[in-house]
Formats: structure tokens, sequence, C-alpha cells
């Protein structure tokens, strides 16, 4: 006598009570191990940063310059821009945030949109900025090379940066950004460079944006443990839109202070620069920085 096996006995088996239990069985350990990975993450997050930013130098975050290190702080600067023509801006933020090392060689900084602020001569007319906020911003990190002070004290890191047109008209771009840069550094001693490269690419608007080309580059100094005192070089060249093959080099003398140690991972370092321009017709005049950061 043959059985005849009906197709329709395994969906019925995965359908009923018994095959739902035979399901989640064989789900539960899967499924905790997923949780038990999660946790793992977040548990082993400080040991984790710390092991990987032990293998690259431990100079601190020039004023202007990015640094190529990978850090994990909160930054809030703060500019009083002197502008042609008698008119005065106050950036509120810059653009800085929260910087975070989630994967190895990784970092990400979620910036928070500053807030700019008018002052000076007075203009009017229906186009002249208001004050209101600025556009959002976020740059990813990837360290190509490092080694610490014992194994050569470099690096070179590879960044992209994106900006979202958020803003309020006057003090947005209107469009989205996007800038690739190579930094680098080399520390000798107590003294050490940091140089950052970076083209932006708007995604319209062109002659109006340009394709600015950015050269920052950091020279710092280590006394006494916690002082930096420090000389950066902040050059643009605009290619295309409306300051087509134009220029502006600013020097930036600053003293920074840091990492002072608070509890445990947690420390402050703040710091303060001017920068003034030495070429003509820049996008403003001078500026006074100040920089807080709460490293973690």
């Amino acid at each position: 006598m043959r059985i005849r096996t009906s197709r329709f006995i395994l969906p019925r088996l995965a359908l009923s009570p018994i095959g739902l239990a035979l399901v989640l069985a064989a789900a539960t350990p899967c499924r905790a191990d997923f949780g038990s990975d999660i946790v793992d993450y977040f548990v082993n997050w400080f040991p984790r940063v710390t092991k990987i930013q032990s293998e690259q130098p431990h100079w601190i975050t020039p004023l202007v310059t990015v640094t190529p290190r990978l850090e994990e702080e909160v930054r809030y600067d703060q500019l009083w821009q002197a502008n042609p023509h008698g008119v005065a801006t106050d950036n509120f933020g810059a653009g800085k945030g929260l910087e975070l090392i989630p994967f190895q060689n990784t970092e990400i900084i979620l910036g928070v949109p500053a807030w700019i602020a008018h002052n000076g001569h007075i203009r009017h007319g229906s186009d002249i900025p208001k004050d209101d906020w600025a556009d959002e911003t976020f740059l990813v990190k990837y360290r190509l090379l490092s080694a610490n002070e014992e194994n050569g004290n470099y690096i070179l890191t590879a960044f992209m940066g994106f900006s979202a047109p958020t803003g309020n008209r006057g003090n947005s771009s209107g469009h989205a950004l996007f800038t690739p840069t190579i930094a680098g550094g080399k520390g000798f001693g107590d003294f050490d460079v940091q140089t950052t490269v970076g083209i932006t690419f708007p995604n319209g608007g062109e002659d109006r944006l340009g394709w600015p080309l950015a050269w920052n580059t950091a020279f710092q100094y280590r006394i006494c443990k916690y002082f930096w005192p420090e000389f950066e070089t902040n050059y643009t060249w605009f290619s295309k839109g409306e300051r087509t093959g134009q220029s502006q080099l600013f020097l930036t003398p600053g003293l920074l202070i840091g990492r002072i140690p608070i509890h445990e991972r947690v420390g402050v370092t703040i710091g303060a620069g001017y920068q003034v321009a030495v070429t003509h017709h820049p996008t403003y005049n001078n500026a006074v920085i100040l920089s807080a950061r709460i490293p973690f």
C-alpha cells in the first residue's frame, strides 16, 4: 500500500502552533546573539575608542584647520567677523557639534547649524540677510594611515563633507555642497604640522558659488603639556563662479589650552585666535575666534 503525502502538509505544519514554536525556537538564539552584539557594541564603546586613538598622534585640534586625527568631543565655536563696508557678522556655533568614533578608523561629525547675526552698518532692502540659522553640516573621516608618537608620529585621513541648504535666505548657500578633502600631519617632538586640502562642489548654482579650493595648515608647538601656541594659514582659490580666478589668504595666530582632565575620560579644551586677511578683496577682513571643546 503506497502512502500519499500532500503538498500542503509543510505549509500547514508551519502555520500550526507546533510549527510556529519550532521556528521561534530556531530563531531565538539568532535574536539573542543580535541583541547581545548591540549591547556589547555600546558597552565596549569607550575601550574601543581608546584603542583607536592610541594608534594616532595626540596633538590638539587647531582653531580653523580640521584635524586629520579622530576625535570624540562636543565642540562650540564663536566668531566675530569684520566684513567690508562696515558690516559685521557674529557666528554662533560655526557649524560645530558632536564628534563620534563609531568604528575603527572612522569619525562622524554631526554639525549644529550656526546662528548668524548681522551687525554694523545698517543696510536696507529686501535682499539684506536677516538674523537666522545657517545650513546643516556633516563630515565623515576615514583614517588611512597613522602612527603614534612612539612609532612615527604621523597621520593621513580622507574626509567627505556635506552641507544641506536648510538655512534661512541670506545665511544659506541655497544648494547642497559636497567637499572631498585629504588631510595629513607629521610631528617632530613637541612640534607638529597639520594640513588639509579640499574642494567644494555644489549641486547647482555654480555660476554664483563656483568650486572653491581650500588649503589650511596649522603649525603647533606644545609647552608645559597643556599649552599649544599655533599659527595657521587659511588659503582659498576660487574657480568658476562670481570670483573666478581670485584667491584669499588669512593668517591666524592663536593659543589652545588642553586637554585638561575633569573626570575619567572627560576633559576640557579652550582656545582663541585672531584671523586677518593679507590679500585683496577677501570675503571678510578679520575675525576673532573662540573655541570650547569637551573631549570624552
